[in-house]
């Protein structure tokens, strides 16, 4: 018994240094997270909501191999008192077996968002959302709500956004139809390609049925003002689209902003009256470099700065090998904030690993810089 009581007692005492260890020593890039089952956390292309004193983060669930580009299972969510240590709080939303609902298994969810909407008491997910068996023809946005943070949300509804309705930046003399023309092998990059893009070709393609939505994420300004912000006319061009007081529609007003850029992945934060947004390129599940773009409102006009990155020109050919998915406000601390990206491994997408630096500012400039491990002393 003694020498049981002893064992015991050493157990707890070692368990109780790991744990220290494993709080104190921050975050480590690129490693593997372990949340509190130890196992690696599931929850890609996510995002961050801070409620009650609580981060909640938000994330695709991923399934071992090629296959697990696709929804098996659907979002996952964690929590975390000190953005380090989390803890599973299971499958937020589920797809489904029934085959007439869009959202049934083998379908793609990606890059899902979550806000509180203080009215309506409401916590609300959007999502980029693809049709099963269909690639990434269908460019939706998918909505669901739940009443209680974890979940189950409810699936409501996946649409293409702003149907008849003409960006507001958008001029008269580009709503004009246009004659028949065969866009198919269109190289985008070419001139005439170029002149498409800027003259809205997209836009006035999908007038009708509403806008393509791909890489997403939303922001709520300090007014209480949720935007919805998507990738759009075939991920050439940002969408900037305000959405309905109770966060679950589109109000119509929508801009576009960075025309013909070919940006994806956005992530906005707000420091001292300005938006700052980190982007990517498109070059599929390969990383390629960051852009920074900063704008005066929310939806625009917004300028670019160029890449953000700080590191050898490997890391920043490749933003460390990572793509942008959401930046986090860090709770308690002024103008901290951290960098969310993620670093795809599409043949074994379950061992994604996820790629979280802290923002610095150098001239008046968010910069990236690499740190194999750090912590959140380092913002003051």
């Amino acid at each position: 018994m003694k020498k049981y009581l002893i064992s015991s007692i050493l157990l707890l005492s070692t368990s109780l240094v790991f744990a220290q260890k494993q709080e104190s020593s921050g975050f480590t890039p690129g490693k593997l997270w372990l949340d509190n089952k130890g196992v690696h956390i599931n929850a890609h292309g996510g995002g961050i909501l801070f409620h009650n004193k609580t981060y909640y983060w938000f994330g695709e669930h991923k399934v071992e191999g090629e296959e697990g580009n696709k929804a098996m299972v659907g979002v996952h969510v964690y929590s975390s008192k000190n953005l380090t240590q989390w803890k599973d709080e299971g499958i937020a939303l589920s797809v489904v077996e029934d085959t007439t609902s869009l959202l049934v298994k083998g379908c793609i969810i990606e890059r899902p968002k979550v806000i509180y909407n203080k009215k309506t008491k409401t916590f609300v997910m959007w999502f980029h959302h693809e049709l099963k068996g269909q690639g990434y023809k269908a460019a939706l946005t998918g909505l669901a709500i739940s009443k209680k943070i974890t979940g189950p949300y409810q699936y409501i509804k996946s649409i293409n956004p702003n149907a008849g309705n003409w960006p507001m930046n958008f001029p008269d003399s580009f709503k004009k139809a246009d004659p028949k023309l065969n866009v198919e092998g269109m190289k985008w990059k070419s001139p005439e390609g170029q002149k498409l893009l800027a003259e809205g070709y997209f836009v006035r393609r999908d007038y009708s049925k509403g806008q393509m939505a791909r890489d997403m994420t939303l922001f709520v300004d300090d007014d209480g003002k949720a935007y919805h912000i998507h990738s759009s006319e075939n991920n050439q061009t940002l969408h900037f689209a305000e959405l309905t007081d109770d966060y679950q529609n589109f109000t119509g007003k929508y801009t576009r902003v960075l025309e013909g850029k070919a940006n994806e992945a956005p992530a906005i934060f707000k420091k001292d009256g300005k938006y700052y947004m980190i982007s990517s390129g498109t070059t599929g599940w390969d990383p390629n470099p960051a852009r920074l773009s900063v704008a005066d409102h929310i939806q625009g006009p917004w300028k670019e700065l160029g890449d953000p990155s700080r590191g050898t020109e490997a890391q920043n050919k490749t933003t460390f090998w990572s793509q942008s998915t959401y930046i986090i406000p860090v709770m308690g601390k002024k103008n901290a904030f951290i960098y969310m990206g993620d670093r795809w491994t599409p043949k074994n997408a379950i061992d994604g690993r996820y790629i979280w630096l802290p923002i610095l500012f150098e001239d008046g400039k968010p910069i990236l810089r690499w740190f194999d491990q750090w912590d959140l002393s380092i913002f003051l």
